[in-house]
């Protein structure tokens, strides 16, 4: 099983970037547990961090023979990129939203998702075990198919 893991803008700043909000590990700390979380599941990952809206759509049909499947957070690109919202469905991949914070409980802007329409699920608020979470799901997922 193989999962791409795109993280979107600004989160190569995780740590510096209002840790109150998006926590105290860095992005590097993040894939790390993705990566052995991964490994005692038996799940091959690929991490991806782009501020590019492009770069993120070229890594999307880039990986689209490789990856069984994708975990994105989209992070500001969440609330009006219909552009990787249109990638996720074109490669027609599961793909599976996530957000460090409880997006709900925070602006009203970042409520919005045109992404989610085209993910299985989302998993957010609970920092990097969002992601774990999400990891979970995924191979799950596939292994059912």
């Amino acid at each position: 099983m193989n999962i791409l893991v795109i993280h979107g803008p600004n989160l190569h700043l995780l740590k510096i970037r209002k840790p109150e909000i998006y926590g105290n590990l860095s992005l590097r700390q993040i894939n790390d547990a993705i990566k052995k979380r991964a490994k005692q599941i038996g799940v091959n990952i690929r991490s991806f961090q782009s501020n590019c809206e492009g770069e993120i759509i070229d890594a999307i049909t880039s990986h689209s023979k490789w990856a069984d499947a994708i975990i994105i957070n989209p992070a500001a690109y969440t609330h009006y990129s219909y552009a990787i919202r249109d990638a996720i469905e074109a490669v027609n991949i599961p793909t599976v939203e996530v957000h460090l914070t409880n997006i709900l409980k925070r602006e009203s802007f970042r409520r919005i998702s045109v992404i989610k329409p085209v993910c299985k699920k989302r998993f957010f608020g609970e920092g990097v075990m969002s992601y774990i979470k999400a990891l979970n799901y995924m191979a799950a997922y596939l292994r059912r198919k």
